[in-house]
């Protein structure tokens, strides 16, 4: 008899769905994903949930989140077939850290700030064993920017940090004095090393003032397609080409899409 769907929960229903949709009678193409071919799925769906955050727009977020949840009982069900765990081991684990790691709520009340919380749960993760390491559990694969900025969150959390965003300046003088000398001596290696050293203490120091560099620099680069895409059009409706075009020419329409 086939279940009817509409009358479970909404929890209870996607299980549900996705249980049926795995069955042996189920979806051809559902019934053939493994955890590894879903991947590129899992991943962009996060995407796609942080386009619609930074977007503003709460109806596609909510849309990106369902397909987002999607992924997470995907993984769950096959996960639960093969006899590992299912989608209630994963809420009441994720339940059963929340909990320790706030035993300021749980526990003794204490008020907290937001950096302290932090701060407390990267000493939590260490002194309870949860992670063999401070950096453990930062993924590797994460993109370069934010693992540069959550290995430094994690570091910071137990102390091995800069105390005032200030002192990061003369760190980056530093940083920026070996780049050059590398620049100079024509030493490909040697300024890709030190390029990596600049770019993670500029990071640094957007972690300490509490900026998000990946969405920074992802603001700069907006503002520039859109301002290049000003000197494009303008190029078009004079009937000039970039060839045709001087750099200081261009330069004045870029100060013109600027304003």
């Amino acid at each position: 008899m086939e279940t009817n769907f509409n009358n479970l929960p909404p929890l209870q229903r996607l299980r549900a769905i996705m249980a049926r949709l795995r069955a042996e009678d189920g979806c051809q193409w559902d019934r053939s994903q493994t955890h590894q071919t879903l991947l590129p799925y899992l991943i962009e769906e996060t995407y796609e949930v942080v386009e619609a955050v930074e977007s503003g727009r709460l109806k596609t977020l909510r849309e990106e989140l369902g397909d987002l949840l999607l992924q997470i009982y995907f993984h769950s069900q096959i996960a639960d077939e093969a006899g590992e765990f299912n989608i209630e081991d994963v809420a009441s684990g994720i339940s059963d850290k929340l909990i320790h790691r706030h035993p300021h709520i749980f526990g003794e009340k204490k008020d907290l700030k937001p950096q302290e919380v932090r701060d407390q749960w990267e000493k939590i993760k260490v002194e309870s064993k949860e992670k063999n390491s401070v950096l453990a559990g930062v993924p590797k694969t994460m993109p370069a920017l934010l693992l540069a900025y959550r290995v430094g969150e994690k570091a910071g959390g137990v102390g091995f940090d800069w105390e005032n965003p200030r002192d990061i300046f003369d760190k980056l003088k530093e940083e920026l004095g070996e780049f050059e000398k590398e620049f100079d001596a024509g030493d490909k290696d040697g300024m890709t090393d030190e390029m990596g050293d600049l770019i993670f203490a500029l990071v640094n120091l957007a972690r300490k003032i509490g900026v998000d560099p990946e969405y920074a620099l992802k603001q700069t680069v907006r503002r520039f397609i859109e301002r290049f895409g000003y000197i494009e059009e303008n190029l078009k409706k004079r009937g000039r080409t970039f060839s045709e075009t001087t750099l200081a020419e261009m330069e004045e329409l870029w100060q013109e899409a600027k304003k």
